[in-house]
């Protein structure tokens, strides 16, 4: 299949030739749904943790005897079922929140996702994406002259210019082919693509 390919207004019309197995693939709902799911477990980190009734700092002392109160039995006030007393099933720091993703699995589930934003009409590609300034304006102008706003830039390298110039647009994204990320192939509304950084994305995929 061809793939239009977008830039300045004194650039002739052209296109680029694409795999029809990667980027003409079915939309599977249910292997995107994995892929993303598979990638946000593997990045959490795991950081977070709960204290057991031993780790709770309060006395080990019987609050009361055990028969004649008229109340319930109570051994110590660090007992799960007192209020500031410890979990039952206390989450621990070193959780293996990570799930297995085959590399196919993961590849076809990108290819789907890529199929479906050339049908939706939210990828583009352009010859390259460079800019002459660090400063903000001047990418912000080139993006103006686009008709792009709330899009991820998906280049083959990140030069100095484009990474300090970009920085600081909200709803903008400037990553290398090599950190593409299911997530943000769905939530931005548009996605633009240099040429070489999609031959790079096929050879990856394929």
């Amino acid at each position: 299949m061809e793939i239009e390919l977008i830039g300045n207004a004194d650039q002739k019309s052209a296109s680029i030739n694409v795999s029809d197995e990667l980027f003409k693939r079915e939309y599977n709902e249910a292997l995107v749904h994995q892929v993303v799911t598979s990638y946000l477990s593997n990045a959490r980190s795991a950081t977070r943790a709960q204290k057991g009734r031993s780790d709770i700092a309060k006395s080990t002392h019987k609050p009361w005897r055990q028969k004649g109160t008229g109340r319930a039995r109570a051994g110590m006030a660090s007992s799960p079922i007192w209020r500031g007393g410890g979990k039952i099933f206390p989450n621990s720091p070193d959780e293996n929140y990570r799930k297995k993703l085959n590399k196919k699995m993961y590849r076809a589930g990108i290819s789907s996702i890529f199929s479906q934003l050339i049908r939706d009409g939210r990828l583009f590609v352009i010859e390259s994406f460079d800019v002459d300034s660090y400063k903000t304006k001047a990418f912000s102008k080139k993006l103006e002259g686009l008709g792009m706003s709330d899009v991820m830039i998906i280049t083959n390298e990140i030069d100095s210019n484009l990474y300090l110039s970009s920085r600081n647009i909200p709803n903008v994204a400037v990553v290398e082919v090599g950190n593409v990320d299911p997530v943000s192939l769905l939530k931005f509304k548009k996605t633009l693509i240099t040429r070489e950084g999609l031959k790079r994305i096929e050879e990856l995929l394929s």
